[in-house]
Protein backbone atom coordinates (compact mmCIF):
# COMPACT_ATOMS: atom_id res chain seq x y z
CA UNK A 1 0.00 0.00 0.00
CA UNK A 2 1.51 3.36 -1.04
CA UNK A 3 2.28 5.88 1.67
CA UNK A 4 0.13 9.01 1.70
CA UNK A 5 1.64 12.09 0.09
CA UNK A 6 2.47 14.94 2.41
CA UNK A 7 3.15 17.37 -0.44
CA UNK A 8 0.02 19.49 -0.03
CA UNK A 9 0.44 19.70 3.73
CA UNK A 10 4.10 20.70 3.41
CA UNK A 11 3.20 23.42 0.91
CA UNK A 12 0.27 24.80 2.91
CA UNK A 13 2.05 24.81 6.27
CA UNK A 14 5.39 25.76 4.72
CA UNK A 15 3.79 28.81 3.11
CA UNK A 16 2.66 29.97 6.56
CA UNK A 17 6.11 29.38 8.05
CA UNK A 18 7.92 31.20 5.25
CA UNK A 19 5.43 34.07 5.34
CA UNK A 20 6.00 34.49 9.07
CA UNK A 21 9.77 33.84 9.21
CA UNK A 22 10.97 34.68 5.71
CA UNK A 23 12.47 32.31 3.17
CA UNK A 24 15.97 32.48 4.62
CA UNK A 25 14.70 32.30 8.21
CA UNK A 26 12.55 29.21 7.67
CA UNK A 27 14.52 26.00 7.82
CA UNK A 28 13.37 22.74 6.29
CA UNK A 29 13.09 21.47 9.86
CA UNK A 30 10.71 24.37 10.71
CA UNK A 31 8.61 23.60 7.66
CA UNK A 32 8.23 19.85 8.25
CA UNK A 33 7.64 20.42 11.97
CA UNK A 34 4.75 22.80 11.17
CA UNK A 35 3.38 20.26 8.70
CA UNK A 36 3.72 17.45 11.23
CA UNK A 37 5.58 15.20 8.80
CA UNK A 38 8.99 13.48 8.85
CA UNK A 39 11.91 15.50 7.50
CA UNK A 40 12.45 12.99 4.70
CA UNK A 41 9.03 13.91 3.31
CA UNK A 42 10.43 17.28 2.22
CA UNK A 43 13.18 15.76 0.09
CA UNK A 44 10.74 13.19 -1.30
CA UNK A 45 8.64 16.01 -2.78
CA UNK A 46 11.07 18.86 -3.46
CA UNK A 47 14.46 18.67 -5.14
CA UNK A 48 15.65 21.67 -3.13
CA UNK A 49 14.51 24.51 -0.92
CA UNK A 50 14.61 26.69 -4.05
CA UNK A 51 12.14 24.35 -5.80
CA UNK A 52 9.93 24.50 -2.71
CA UNK A 53 10.20 28.31 -2.71
CA UNK A 54 9.03 28.50 -6.32
CA UNK A 55 6.02 26.34 -5.51
CA UNK A 56 4.97 28.38 -2.49
CA UNK A 57 5.32 31.56 -4.56
CA UNK A 58 2.89 30.03 -7.05
CA UNK A 59 0.57 28.88 -4.26
CA UNK A 60 0.61 32.36 -2.70
CA UNK A 61 0.03 34.04 -6.05
CA UNK A 62 -2.83 31.70 -7.01
CA UNK A 63 -4.82 33.41 -4.25
CA UNK A 64 -3.60 36.75 -5.58
CA UNK A 65 -4.81 35.86 -9.08
CA UNK A 66 -8.27 35.14 -7.69
CA UNK A 67 -8.28 38.57 -6.03
CA UNK A 68 -7.13 40.25 -9.25
CA UNK A 69 -10.04 38.57 -11.03
CA UNK A 70 -12.56 39.63 -8.38
CA UNK A 71 -11.30 43.22 -8.24
CA UNK A 72 -9.14 44.76 -10.97
CA UNK A 73 -10.38 42.52 -13.78
CA UNK A 74 -14.03 42.44 -12.70
CA UNK A 75 -15.79 44.21 -15.58
CA UNK A 76 -19.07 44.18 -13.66
CA UNK A 77 -17.82 46.90 -11.30
CA UNK A 78 -16.85 50.51 -12.11
CA UNK A 79 -13.08 50.60 -12.76
CA UNK A 80 -11.94 52.97 -10.03
CA UNK A 81 -14.18 51.16 -7.57
CA UNK A 82 -12.35 47.94 -8.52
CA UNK A 83 -9.03 49.60 -7.80
CA UNK A 84 -10.31 50.79 -4.42
CA UNK A 85 -11.55 47.29 -3.65
CA UNK A 86 -8.15 45.84 -4.57
CA UNK A 87 -6.36 48.29 -2.29
CA UNK A 88 -8.85 47.63 0.52
CA UNK A 89 -8.24 43.89 0.19
CA UNK A 90 -4.49 44.52 0.49
CA UNK A 91 -4.98 46.79 3.50
CA UNK A 92 -6.97 44.06 5.22
CA UNK A 93 -4.46 41.34 4.28
CA UNK A 94 -1.40 43.33 5.32
CA UNK A 95 -3.09 44.22 8.62
CA UNK A 96 -3.35 40.60 9.67
CA UNK A 97 -1.01 39.52 12.47
CA UNK A 98 -0.32 43.17 13.35
CA UNK A 99 1.32 43.61 9.90
CA UNK A 100 4.20 41.36 11.02
CA UNK A 101 4.11 39.08 7.98
CA UNK A 102 4.15 41.78 5.32
CA UNK A 103 3.94 40.74 1.68
CA UNK A 104 5.47 37.39 0.78
CA UNK A 105 6.42 38.68 -2.67
CA UNK A 106 8.36 41.56 -1.15
CA UNK A 107 10.03 39.20 1.31
CA UNK A 108 11.17 36.95 -1.51
CA UNK A 109 12.34 39.96 -3.55
CA UNK A 110 14.49 41.11 -0.63
CA UNK A 111 15.77 37.74 0.58
CA UNK A 112 15.95 35.28 -2.26
CA UNK A 113 16.36 37.21 -5.50
CA UNK A 114 20.12 37.65 -4.93
CA UNK A 115 20.59 33.93 -4.30
CA UNK A 116 18.25 32.34 -6.84
CA UNK A 117 17.86 33.48 -10.42
CA UNK A 118 14.79 31.23 -10.80
CA UNK A 119 13.05 32.86 -7.83
CA UNK A 120 14.05 36.34 -9.02
CA UNK A 121 12.59 35.66 -12.46
CA UNK A 122 9.36 34.30 -10.98
CA UNK A 123 8.94 37.37 -8.79
CA UNK A 124 9.49 39.61 -11.83
CA UNK A 125 6.76 37.65 -13.67
CA UNK A 126 4.33 37.95 -10.76
CA UNK A 127 4.89 41.70 -10.38
CA UNK A 128 4.40 42.06 -14.16
CA UNK A 129 1.07 40.21 -13.93
CA UNK A 130 -0.08 42.50 -11.13
CA UNK A 131 0.98 45.53 -13.18
CA UNK A 132 -0.94 44.22 -16.23
CA UNK A 133 -4.06 43.83 -14.10
CA UNK A 134 -3.69 47.36 -12.74
CA UNK A 135 -3.15 48.69 -16.27
CA UNK A 136 -6.23 46.78 -17.46
CA UNK A 137 -8.29 48.44 -14.74
CA UNK A 138 -6.88 51.91 -15.45
CA UNK A 139 -7.52 51.51 -19.19
CA UNK A 140 -11.11 50.59 -18.35
CA UNK A 141 -11.32 53.76 -16.23
CA UNK A 142 -10.15 55.82 -19.24
CA UNK A 143 -12.76 54.14 -21.48
CA UNK A 144 -15.47 54.77 -18.86
CA UNK A 145 -14.51 58.46 -18.62
CA UNK A 146 -13.30 58.13 -15.03
CA UNK A 147 -9.80 59.18 -16.09
CA UNK A 148 -8.67 61.54 -18.89
CA UNK A 149 -7.96 60.11 -22.36
CA UNK A 150 -4.23 60.89 -22.13
CA UNK A 151 -3.78 59.14 -18.77
CA UNK A 152 -0.57 57.05 -18.80
CA UNK A 153 -2.02 53.76 -17.57
CA UNK A 154 1.20 51.76 -17.95
CA UNK A 155 3.40 54.15 -15.98
CA UNK A 156 0.83 54.65 -13.23
CA UNK A 157 0.28 50.88 -12.97
CA UNK A 158 4.05 50.42 -12.49
CA UNK A 159 4.06 53.25 -9.96
CA UNK A 160 1.24 51.58 -8.00
CA UNK A 161 3.07 48.23 -7.86
CA UNK A 162 6.27 49.88 -6.63
CA UNK A 163 4.41 52.11 -4.18
CA UNK A 164 2.44 49.20 -2.76
CA UNK A 165 5.60 47.20 -2.12
CA UNK A 166 7.17 50.19 -0.37
CA UNK A 167 4.02 50.78 1.66
CA UNK A 168 3.88 47.10 2.64
CA UNK A 169 7.48 47.25 3.82
CA UNK A 170 6.82 50.36 5.90
CA UNK A 171 3.62 48.83 7.31
CA UNK A 172 5.56 45.73 8.37
CA UNK A 173 8.29 47.83 9.96
CA UNK A 174 5.92 50.26 11.70
CA UNK A 175 3.46 47.50 12.69
CA UNK A 176 0.68 49.67 11.28
CA UNK A 177 -1.35 49.65 8.03
CA UNK A 178 -1.21 53.45 7.81
CA UNK A 179 1.39 53.55 4.98
CA UNK A 180 -0.93 51.49 2.75
CA UNK A 181 -3.97 53.58 3.77
CA UNK A 182 -1.97 56.73 2.95
CA UNK A 183 -1.05 55.30 -0.46
CA UNK A 184 -4.71 54.68 -1.25
CA UNK A 185 -5.70 58.16 -0.08
CA UNK A 186 -2.98 59.91 -2.12
CA UNK A 187 -3.65 57.78 -5.16
CA UNK A 188 -7.34 58.68 -5.22
CA UNK A 189 -7.02 62.30 -4.03
CA UNK A 190 -4.00 63.38 -6.12
CA UNK A 191 -3.17 60.99 -8.96
CA UNK A 192 -6.50 59.58 -10.13
CA UNK A 193 -8.63 62.71 -9.92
Amino acid sequence: MPRPSHRGKILAEGLKVVHAQGFAGASVRDIVHAAGVPQGSFTNHFASKEAFGLEILDLYFSNGMAVLGETLRNDGVAPLRRLGDYLDWNIERIGQNDTRNGCLLGKFALEASDHSELIRQRIVEIFAEIQKSLEYCLNAAVKAGELPPDFDCNDIAGFIVASMQGAFLLAKTQRNVQPVVRLKHLLFSRILR
